[in-house]
């Protein structure tokens, strides 16, 4: 519940102060990456150790077998439908015992990301190279790969973290505004959490109280979690993960904070 919320989001937002705005819808994300992980995987995982538990390869390549698994199961439950998706047939193999930064991690590392590449079709641009994890080169890459393999994945069955739940609850949403007939998802989908967005608008109204503009970036209301945004015309989805209030900006997320950064002139 979001209830106590707004009392602490003078405490939350002095928490997360020290990261720049810029870095903050990657903590976001990986924060949700995480808590899926944990869950998934009962793992012993947080925002704070993201990268130290992943960087041996040894999780992301049961994580990859373990999608393989869930694929061959959906293509024996849903032959009709599996047929037009691009569905991974060969695991990943591993070594459960390489240690940080050794050769064996930077093997499971790259076994991982041709994986990724062959047996699940994600494009570069959503890649990241060994390097990226093992010496933390490009973290940014690397979550937005794990958050890419969890949208393909949901498509045939897999648990999806809460940031790709949100955005197939904004493709609803759109659909129905352009009575598009709902996804062809046949898959019969979990009962999502009903999300809570009373507080939203009042923590939204919070961040745009900031701007020191003579006349103040407007930020309108349009139907809950929807605004339109600047003098444009441009409407955005706006939603709360944890103690962030995040955008949804293209086929990705950025925290509203950042938003606001980048568009409103002050």
């Amino acid at each position: 519940s979001y209830g106590n919320m707004w009392g602490t989001l003078g405490t939350v937002v002095r928490s997360i102060r020290p990261y720049q705005s810029s870095e903050q819808y990657l903590y976001a994300m990986k924060e949700d990456l995480a808590e899926w992980l944990k869950e998934l995987y009962d793992l012993d995982i947080e925002v704070g150790t993201f990268l130290e538990v992943l960087e041996t390869g040894t999780v992301l390549c049961s994580h990859a077998n373990n999608i393989t698994h869930v694929a061959r199961e959906f293509a024996r439950a849903c032959p009709g439908v599996a047929c037009h998706l691009h569905l991974p047939a060969a695991g990943v193999a591993c070594n459960v015992t390489a240690q940080p930064g050794t050769f064996q991690a930077r093997d499971n590392v790259s076994n991982f990301i041709q994986w990724c590449r062959k047996e699940m079709d994600i494009k570069d641009v959503l890649m990241f190279e060994t390097e990226d994890l093992v010496l933390r080169k490009n973290e940014k890459n690397f979550v937005l790969c794990l958050l890419e393999l969890a949208r393909r994945a949901a498509r045939f069955g897999m648990r999806a973290p809460t940031l790709v739940q949100m955005e197939e609850e904004i493709e609803e949403e759109l659909r129905q505004e352009l009575d598009l007939p709902p996804a062809d998802t046949s898959l019969p989908q979990p009962p999502r959490e009903p999300r809570d967005l009373h507080n939203l608008d009042q923590m939204v109204q919070h961040l745009v109280s900031r701007c020191t503009c003579p006349v103040q970036f407007p930020m309108i209301k349009i139907s809950e979690g929807k605004y339109r945004v600047g003098d444009s015309d441009t409407l955005i989805f706006v939603r709360i993960l944890r103690e962030h209030v995040m955008v949804r900006v293209g086929g990705g997320w950025d925290t509203l904070e950042h938003y606001l950064d980048k568009h409103d002139p002050c």
